[in-house]
């Protein structure tokens, strides 16, 4: 048996998440259906670094899975794109350790978080930003915020009450804010989220540059280590896992 990892990109628009469920299309269920179509074996699996939630979007998700064919790498990216649909590309695969794994090998996470300046949201881009209509976040109000995030902090106050993980303590590397055309991109890098992190920071920082906290508050959420802090989650469809890294 051989281990291969794969970097995935997904549109999350039409899937209820990454993770297999029951009766629901999910990132996960769609490439194993490939890998066992490819393999002729149901009990093929694939790992990933992590799961995102329904219409979340992902340049960089890594996953791995064990196999018993001998083809080459480049063979690889194109038999499962020609299986998978149109809204899942493997981008590249490579043979790697047997210790290698896309969850407990990872070292670091980066996402990013968009929203759209535009006065009128085009229909074209709905599944992919944030519209902010007639709110015009003060992005230097919420780099003052960002700065307080930074370093490693127990993040209860950021995660879902869902979050199965006992320790809530993570680090964030950097925490950047800028213009990027009509969007307003948030890029953060990490070396690890909990459940919903992200999309609640996002939030917390989109209140502050309106004006509904102070940048000083972001301090205060932190400790108060409650969610219902934090206001409202950042809706998911402005969210993309950007890469995930690793020492192979």
């Amino acid at each position: 048996m051989m281990r291969i990892k794969a970097t995935v990109a997904y549109d999350g628009t039409n899937f209820s998440g990454y993770q297999s469920q029951p009766n629901m299309r999910t990132v996960q269920s769609d490439i194993d259906k490939a890998l066992r179509k490819m393999h002729k074996d149901d009990t093929i699996h694939s790992v990933a670094s992590g799961r995102t939630d329904a219409g979340v979007h992902a340049f960089g998700q890594v996953i791995h899975f064990d196999t018993p064919l001998s083809i080459t790498e480049e063979s690889w990216v194109t038999a499962l794109n020609v299986l998978l649909p149109k809204d899942i590309r493997i981008l590249t695969a490579k043979q790697v350790s047997d210790e290698f794994h896309a969850r407990y090998s990872a070292k670091g996470k980066t996402y990013q978080y968009r929203w759209s300046r535009k006065p009128i949201h085009s229909p074209f881009e709905r599944n992919y930003s944030v519209h902010l209509g007639k709110w015009n976040p003060d992005i230097e109000r919420m780099k003052e915020g960002a700065v307080r995030l930074l370093g490693t902090h127990d993040f209860t106050s950021f995660c879902s009450a869902k979050t199965a993980t006992s320790s809530k303590v993570r680090t964030i590397r950097s925490l950047e804010i800028n213009e990027e055309g009509h969007e307003l991109v948030l890029t953060i890098e990490g070396d690890g989220f909990l459940y919903n992190m992200v999309r609640t920071i996002a939030g917390v920082l989109y209140a502050v540059g309106i004006g509904w906290d102070e940048p000083r508050d972001v301090t205060e959420i932190l400790q108060a280590r409650d969610r219902k802090r934090a206001g409202k989650t950042a809706p998911a469809h402005g969210l993309y896992l950007m890469s995930v890294t690793y020492d192979q």
